[in-house]
């Protein structure tokens, strides 16, 4: 936890000598979950907001990465996009509920850790511009 510690200063002497300024009511120290755009941000990683999933049944698009094999589930859904013609078929009302399930029970995406590399080099830029 020290170690967290001496990343926010650091991050916050950053920001005074940049002066980038945070509000303080949008900020949230030592909790051990964040809601952030329609997402919870935890130790364990990153998921959906459960009260946004029938939005989210809207806007398969963007939610794909949540879903395992996503490209496969809703293959029959793609090939209605041909020059054939649409005609909804059981396969199509299979894909389709396989899909609102996947998205229902999304699970957790794993987060950048401090000591990931791409951070690592977020510091060094910002040290090498001082």
């Amino acid at each position: 936890m020290s170690a967290h510690v001496e990343y926010v200063k650091a991050v916050f002497e950053l920001m005074q000598q940049y002066q980038l300024y945070a509000k303080m009511a949008k900020c949230d120290f030592g909790v051990p979950k964040v809601e952030y755009l329609g997402h919870f941000i935890s130790a364990a990683g990153v998921s959906t907001d459960p009260k946004n999933i029938v939005a989210v049944q809207s806007l398969p698009e963007y939610y794909r990465r949540f879903i395992k094999g996503f490209g496969a589930i809703c293959r029959p859904l793609h090939d209605q996009l041909n020059k054939e013609g649409f005609s909804w078929t059981e396969k199509c009302t299979e894909a389709f509920n396989k899909v609102k399930q996947a998205l229902v029970s999304a699970p957790v995406l794993a987060t950048l850790t401090i000591q990931s590399h791409l951070l690592w080099r977020l510091m060094l830029v910002g040290r090498e511009l001082r």
